[in-house]
């Protein structure tokens, strides 16, 4: 009888590859066979825990071993050595703090994070309306704030990855794009429920170089899209005020394993489409020379005032992040301690503004700093921090929702001073690298009336549809009986705790 080879048998080109598959598959069964043992015995719960961590890693390290075929195979040659990963940064806010991949295959390496949450503010606004920030929406009520599924796809060294996203973040989010607006086609509906979406080539040059063309997220502000990275829920003002996305095209280069420059070719700031000719250019600088230290610095330059071609939008944003203790053998103690700076400085000229002056500034400048420890084998930690935040003209405020939208809008106007600050302290509860349980306090304030009071910002009776009917029901602070009109009812500060689950998969 004739043999057959392997390649007609299996698919394989070559021993080598059969000789790693097959290892991978006596792995997996001898991984089955440890946890559950003489399988006439009754298996425990925990039994069954452990041989399903055991049948994971299996996977794992079948998908690991498809991609080392692959590589042998076609006589691909891996990058001299993965970026970042000489150290362990997930103590990094802004960063996935997860160690390992659930699932990893050769082809797609699956993502899905569901975020939920409630708030309460002590203003109690009639209609639970949270103004002035992209984390909350609704106050006094369960919130689903975001489903997030999809994932990376990487073969033949083609990438690409596909985020949708549900909630109320779908919404929060696209509302502050007025780009989208200009023309027909309305692009806040048709991307509203794409968080990140691009497709990509990478190149084994250096230590790895990235070509993206899609929606992809913003590093500008520190803290991540996804809540799950974060040490806080509620980011301060920085952050919030500064873009969660770019559209356009990115191209990522690692000359070192310690080193990442990225620039950007974009349609403008967190925009959709582009408000007048020239596109949004702007560049990132990444340097982790110990495990313990991490900087960035973004740039950017746009011209991202709608009718205003000759007003030009410059920004710069710097962080530094440093863990000064880390005690990883601590039983009951703190095992590590970090503390992060972040500062901002950008500015509008042209047109009707300039970035200084007494009655035409419009500028921003900003900070905050956090600081947080871990304790409890690394299971919990605790953090406090807050910012400051000057913008003169609020050409990078939140707007306020609803009709406070024209009554917030009217002091709009060139050297019309916004001044904001908050502070928190948040406690995280972190059981798993898969779920995350927090509480938090955080109380922010501004030099004019911008968070929703107890009259909330939507009508006198908390309802769209309700709004300015006489004879409804109605907050005193916000209507007005004896003229028959209602404005919304907006406040300089809130007090307002925060409680959400957050698991990522």
């Amino acid at each position: 009888m004739k043999k057959r080879s392997l390649k007609k048998s299996f698919g394989f080109k070559k021993p080598l590859s059969a000789l790693l598959f097959f290892s991978a598959i006596i792995i997996g069964n001898s991984s089955f066979a440890h946890s559950y043992g003489d399988p006439t015995k009754t298996t425990t719960d925990s039994a069954r825990k452990a041989a399903t961590k055991e049948l994971l890693r299996a996977f794992s390290i079948l998908g690991q071993t498809a991609k080392i075929i692959h590589r042998h195979d076609t006589g691909e040659t891996a990058t001299p050595s993965v970026p970042f990963a000489f150290g362990d940064f997930s103590w990094v806010n802004g960063v996935n703090r997860q160690t390992s991949t659930l699932l990893d295959g050769p082809v797609f390496t699956p993502d899905i994070t569901i975020d939920v949450n409630y708030t309460r503010s002590n203003r109690n606004p009639i209609d639970n309306t949270v103004v002035g920030s992209t984390a909350l929406a609704r106050n006094n009520e369960m919130t689903l704030n975001m489903l997030a599924f999809g994932g990376d796809f990487h073969w033949n060294n083609v990438r690409g990855r596909v985020m949708m996203q549900f909630g109320t973040r779908a919404t929060e989010v696209p509302r502050n794009d007025y780009s989208g607006y200009k023309g027909q086609y309305d692009l806040p509906d048709a991307y509203r429920y794409l968080s990140e979406t691009y497709v990509g080539y990478h190149w084994n040059k250096w230590h790895g170089v990235n070509l993206d063309m899609g929606i992809f997220m913003s590093y500008i502000g520190m803290f991540s899209y996804n809540n799950f990275e974060n040490w806080s829920y509620q980011p301060s003002f920085t952050s919030d005020n500064t873009p969660w996305f770019f559209n356009g095209i990115r191209l990522q280069m690692f000359p070192t394993e310690k080193t990442k420059m990225e620039v950007w070719l974009i349609n403008g700031w967190q925009s959709y489409a582009m408000f007048n000719k020239m596109p949004g250019i702007g560049f990132s600088w990444m340097h982790r020379p110990k495990e313990y230290i991490s900087m960035i610095s973004n740039n950017y330059v746009g011209t991202d005032v709608a009718g205003m071609p000759n007003c030009y939008r410059f920004h710069t944003d710097n962080s530094f992040q440093l863990r000064y203790l880390n005690r990883p053998a601590s039983t009951n103690g703190i095992t590590k301690a970090a503390f992060t700076l972040t500062g901002d400085f950008g500015f509008q000229s042209g047109g009707i503004y300039t970035p200084f002056g007494e009655h035409t500034a419009s500028n921003f400048i900003s900070g905050m700093v956090y600081h947080r420890i871990w304790f409890a084998h690394n299971h919990m930690a605790w953090n406090i921090g807050g910012g400051y935040m000057s913008n003169p003209s609020k050409y990078l405020v939140l707007i306020p929702p609803g009709q406070a939208t024209d009554k917030f809008l009217a002091g709009a106007t060139p050297g019309a001073s916004f001044n904001a600050w908050d502070c928190s302290t948040t406690l995280q509860y972190m059981p798993s690298e898969n779920i995350t349980i927090e509480f938090e306090v955080v109380h922010r304030a501004a030099n004019q009336d911008y968070f929703a009071g107890s009259g909330g910002v939507t009508g006198p009776d908390g309802y769209q549809n309700g709004a300015g009917i006489p004879g409804t029901s109605y907050n005193p602070n916000s209507y007005q009986p004896s003229t028959g009109t209602w404005q919304p009812d907006l406040v300089k500060s809130e007090t307002r705790g925060v409680f959400a689950m957050i698991c990522r998969f």
